[in-house]
C-alpha cells in the first residue's frame, strides 16, 4: 500500500533522497522545488514510510492537454519498483501520460505497460551533468550585455522555439516554469530575448536556446553562468539533462564545470498515444 506524503514528511524525503544522489537527482530536485515554491501542484508517494524504496511524484492533470507534466520516478531496485506499480492506482494506464527515471528502470516499466497493451515510446534519453562546484564556473564578461530574468510576455516566444512546443499543455507548462521558477535570458535593444534558459519542475536548467542571428557571441555561457550562479546561491542543486545525440551542449557545459556519472542516464518515455 502506497503512501502520500505531506507536511514534514516531504521535507524528511528530500533529506533522504540526498543520500542516494546522483540517482535520485530529478525527483530530489522536484521536492526541493515543490516544498518551497508554489507552483503547479503535484503529489507525492512512496511504497512505505518512512523507510522508502520507491518515491513518486505525479503532477494534477488539470487539463485534458495536459501532456508535459511528467510523472518522475526514483527506485532503489527494480523488484520493488515493479510491486509498487503493479499493486497501486498511481499510475492511470487509460490516459496520455509522459514518465522519466533512470535508464535501468524502463525496462520494467515498459513491461508493465506491454502487459496492459498500452503503447509507448522513448521521448528522449540523457546524460545528466551536475554543477559540484560552482567555483568552477568560468568568469564571463557581460559588458554591453542586458541579462535579465523571463517574464510572461516572453512565454510564446520560448513555446515557439522549443521542439515539443506545439500545442497549449506546453504553452502552460513553460508559463508556469517562467512565472515561478528561475530563469535567466540575453535582451536586444528592444528589450527582446535573444538567448535564454529556464528551470524545469524537477529544478533541472534547461530549453536553452539562442536565436541563429545572434548565435557565437558566447551569449548562451552568459545565460548558464547566470542561471546557475542564482540557483546555487538559492541553495537549488544545479544540473542539467543533455539529449545524447547533442553533443554540442555537451561540451558547453562540460566546459562550464559540469561533469557526469558515466553509470546513471535519464530517459523520459511516452505513453499511449502522444
Amino acid at each position: 500500500m502506497t503512501v502520500e506524503l505531506t507536511g514534514d514528511q516531504l521535507m524528511l524525503a528530500e533529506t533522504e533522497l540526498k543520500t542516494y544522489l546522483p540517482h535520485s537527482q530529478t525527483v530530489y530536485g522536484c521536492l526541493v522545488l515543490r516544498n518551497r515554491v508554489s507552483a503547479d501542484p503535484m503529489n507525492v508517494f512512496v511504497d512505505r514510510w518512512p523507510k522508502f524504496s520507491v518515491i513518486i511524484c505525479k503532477p494534477l492533470y488539470q487539463q485534458e492537454s495536459d501532456l508535459f507534466k511528467d510523472i518522475v520516478v526514483f527506485a532503489v531496485d527494480k523488484d520493488s519498483l515493479k510491486e509498487t506499480i503493479k499493486k497501486s492506482s498511481i499510475i492511470d494506464w487509460t490516459r496520455f501520460f509522459c514518465l522519466g527515471t533512470s535508464f535501468s528502470h524502463m525496462e520494467t516499466i515498459t513491461s508493465l505497460a506491454s502487459e496492459k497493451n498500452v503503447p509507448n515510446q522513448r521521448l528522449s534519453l540523457c546524460h545528466m551533468m551536475t554543477l559540484e562546484d560552482a567555483t568552477k564556473l568560468p568568469d564571463i564578461d557581460s559588458t554591453g550585455i542586458s541579462v535579465s530574468s523571463l517574464d510572461e510576455s516572453h512565454v510564446g516566444l520560448v513555446c515557439q522555439t522549443w521542439k515539443f512546443g506545439r500545442n497549449e499543455g506546453a504553452l502552460r507548462m513553460i508559463r508556469n516554469m517562467v512565472v515561478n521558477f528561475p530563469s535567466c535570458c540575453v535582451l536586444d535593444s528592444d528589450g527582446t530575448p535573444v538567448s535564454w534558459i529556464l528551470t524545469y519542475t524537477s529544478c533541472a536548467i534547461g530549453m536553452l536556446y539562442t536565436q541563429p542571428e545572434h548565435r557565437g557571441k558566447g551569449y548562451a555561457k552568459v545565460v548558464v553562468t547566470s542561471l546557475a550562479k542564482r540557483n546555487h546561491a538559492l541553495g537549488y542543486p544545479v544540473y542539467c539533462f543533455i539529449e545524447e545525440e547533442n553533443a554540442l551542449s555537451y561540451g558547453l557545459f562540460q566546459s562550464m564545470g559540469f561533469t557526469e556519472d558515466p553509470s546513471y542516464r535519464a530517459t523520459w518515455f511516452g505513453f499511449n498515444d502522444f
